[in-house]
């Protein structure tokens, strides 16, 4: 038997086993679920140790559990250190899910739970590929190591220090995460770029407590005026982020990296649509989909103070609050954002109020690499193979701090090689992962494994 027919054999138990492991409310945001989390990493150990994958343990890192395992009998041949994460976003607001989150619901075609795409689907793919390779021909062609967290969806806040501490059990010469995305049913894609983020918090107090606006109305200023006129200093009136020192280490754009992206099919019109707005706006010279993947950007993400109720109280109030993010590009520091935003908002700060800056935590680094980079070249032959289509390489807007953190601490690179789909509802109500890609998947690893073998950096 030859592993397409193991895995196509097999794809009823290995269903029923994705099921159990969706069924594990593994919320790693909510303390009452960290029993949970542990109980999704000690079902991913038992599932990587049945399929033959030596030295499995659950590991101590503070906070959630990081799962390892390996295979390392492929001697004179690469290290790949496969990553995903089995822990899952909170499923508010319950009322929207059509079916409870953590009883699966399966359609012919998919899964609906939380978790399904993001990424407990994916995480599976690539112990299923060692599962049939291991079967059928009782060896995998490269070396493969395992790490799968329990912390992703609150950001890996032990992961740096972990890895660090663990820097010789998890050395490799690539990373594989299988938390990622295709671009459609019928197009792959490979993810050259993930943006970096910071993200602050201003506060601006004035008098000890809110006040009688008639009583003490025109003699002192207002926090919620101060700190609308800090808010609108950091953009000029055309879009372009007016904070010195902002676009400093930013790596402009080339003609190529610029026909790259506009490769990638995209429709302003339709975009506008589906976000129901009557125009854009940005940093000038770019095209949108240039801002979004390719340039840093900076957000209003909540504003607050004052009477927010219902119907009218006439106070000056003694406080306003904003908190702002940043989306970051290769070469740029989230620190050295900060503390360029954090001299900005204190220079325009007004007379009368007093204005702190607070840092918030989650903060990822930017992290790039080439389309022709050896490692893209040969997951773009695999993903061709697959689909007798090209990929298209994508820059995201989004953030994944662990990628920069595997470049930073074990010093490899990252291919991103996963099953998942923009419109799964990832984060959202009523999450899905298309069956074919539990099909598709395992597949595409066992590709993947067999092309690395004479993999260089």
């Amino acid at each position: 038997m030859n592993w397409q027919t193991y895995l196509n054999d097999h794809y009823d138990e290995h269903l029923n086993q994705l099921l159990d492991l969706i069924r594990i409310p593994s919320v790693s945001s909510l303390p009452d679920h960290l029993p949970d989390v542990v109980r999704a990493a000690e079902w991913t150990a038992h599932k990587m140790t049945s399929v033959g994958i030596e030295h499995v343990e659950v590991m101590e890192t503070g906070g959630h559990p990081v799962v390892y395992g390996d295979w390392l009998h492929a001697n004179g041949r690469p290290t790949i250190l496969i990553y995903g994460h089995f822990d899952v976003q909170p499923v508010d607001p319950i009322a929207q899910w059509h079916h409870p989150p953590f009883e699966p619901h399966v359609t012919e075609d998919r899964i609906y739970a939380r978790g399904a795409s993001d990424d407990k689907g994916g995480m599976i793919t690539p112990i299923l590929a060692i599962e049939a390779l291991l079967a059928t021909e009782k060896k995998v062609p490269v070396n493969v190591k395992f790490c799968f967290e329990g912390q992703e969806e609150i950001g890996s806040p032990q992961l740096p220090a972990f890895l660090a501490q663990h820097k010789e059990k998890f050395a490799c010469d690539l990373v594989v995460s299988a938390d990622s995305m295709q671009w459609s049913e019928d197009q792959p894609m490979l993810v050259t770029a993930l943006k970096g983020l910071v993200g602050l918090q201003i506060n601006v107090k004035g008098p000890r407590t809110d006040l009688h606006s008639g009583l003490h109305g025109g003699v002192l200023q207002n926090p919620i005026e101060a700190l609308s006129n800090i808010i609108a200093s950091l953009r000029s009136t055309d879009g372009r982020i007016a904070v010195a020192g902002f676009f400093d280490d930013v790596v402009n754009l080339t003609p190529n990296d610029r026909a790259q992206i506009a490769a990638v099919p995209f429709d302003d019109h339709n975009y506008q649509a589906e976000l129901a707005i009557s125009d854009f706006f940005g940093e000038p010279g770019y095209t949108t989909v240039e801002r979004n993947w390719a340039r840093p950007t900076l957000e209003l993400n909540g504003i607050w103070g004052g009477f927010q109720g219902e119907g009218t109280k006439t106070v000056i109030p003694s406080m306003a609050h904003a908190k702002i993010s940043c989306r970051l590009v290769a070469n740029q520091s989230p620190e050295k954002i900060f503390a360029a935003l954090k001299a900005h908002i204190l220079a325009h700060a007004p007379q009368g109020v007093q204005v702190e800056v607070e840092k918030l935590p989650g903060r990822a680094d930017p992290f790039f690499m080439a389309a022709d980079h050896p490692a893209h070249k040969i997951a773009a032959a695999v993903l061709n193979e697959l689909y007798g289509k090209e990929p298209y390489y994508v820059r995201v807007g989004g953030s994944v701090p662990v990628i920069p953190i595997f470049a930073a601490v074990l010093g490899a690179p990252t291919v991103s090689f996963g099953w998942s789909m923009g419109d799964e509802q990832l984060h959202a109500p009523n999450e899905f992962f298309r069956l074919m890609h539990l099909q598709r998947g395992p597949q595409g690893y066992v590709m993947l494994l067999k092309q690395l073998v004479d993999y260089t950096p």
